[in-house]
């Protein structure tokens, strides 16, 4: 079975037997890292790629007074920043959500398999603008939806993104946020995260059991907050069409 990274990759291009045992290369030595750790802080020099090939992660700021703000989520298959090694110095910490299964890239990795396998490349390429996509969508979820609508698209967003990676039965996944995490990420109290988790429940639209969260009506729970998964652009998936743009099938040599 291919790791979570390939599969990702192939939700936005499709990949060789030869790419696949390239990606296979990027990961030959995975550490296992508890939950609520960070995996490199504001300051610190970058020098590898952070993959994340099981668990979730987070990117986040701390403001001078203590209060966190959580700026986006990195489920299975994704990297923490494709090109952070760039940087001088890290301007966010990223850190741990749950445990992780995480892989430590070098950049000249990175370099050597962007060179030789233009498919990857481009997969890599739909990464990034989808990082900045998810991005715009929660700065909408964050201004402009009403708080119990924030968390259900958040729901509906990690639904989507976990099963392009397998990562979901029956839509049910693993939740190991804590409420306060919750409201880190979504611009709420605790408080109003519980409030807004019991409403969805008494809807009948979710459970939360032994830290899985199970959604009982998906197209109920995507109405409730008007979701729609095509800022995460996938295909190969069941929530995503093939793309037939002109100028994709050019540059595939079609």
């Amino acid at each position: 079975m291919h790791h979570a990274l390939t599969r990702k990759l192939e939700g936005f291009e499709d990949l060789s037997d030869e790419d696949r045992r390239a990606l296979d290369g990027l990961t030959p030595r995975i550490r296992q890292v508890g939950a609520r750790v960070d995996l490199i802080q504001e300051g610190d020099e970058p020098e590898n790629v952070h993959l994340i090939l099981d668990g979730l992660a987070c990117r986040y700021k701390v403001l001078p007074d203590g209060k966190r703000q959580i700026m986006s989520l990195s489920v299975p298959g994704d990297f923490c920043d494709l090109n952070v090694f760039i940087l001088d110095q890290m301007d966010h910490n990223i850190g741990t959500i749950s445990r992780c299964q995480v892989v430590d890239i070098p950049r000249r990795a990175i370099e050597a398999i962007t060179g030789s396998h233009p498919q990857i490349t481009r997969a890599l390429w739909w990464c990034a603008l989808v990082d900045e996509a998810v991005l715009r969508e929660w700065l909408v979820n964050l201004g402009g939806r009403a708080p119990e609508q924030r968390l259900a698209h958040l729901l509906c967003e990690l639904l989507v993104r976990l099963d392009a990676v397998g990562k979901v039965t029956n839509d049910s996944f693993a939740f190991p946020f804590t409420q306060v995490e919750l409201a880190d990420a979504m611009g709420l109290s605790a408080v109003h995260v519980h409030r807004t988790l019991r409403e969805l429940r008494d809807l009948g639209l979710i459970t939360i059991k032994q830290r899985v969260l199970t959604i009982h009506d998906v197209e109920q729970l995507k109405a409730f907050c008007r979701f729609t998964p095509n800022y995460l652009h996938l295909k190969n998936t069941r929530w995503g069409a093939r793309r037939s743009e002109p100028w994709l099938n050019q540059l595939r040599g079609s």
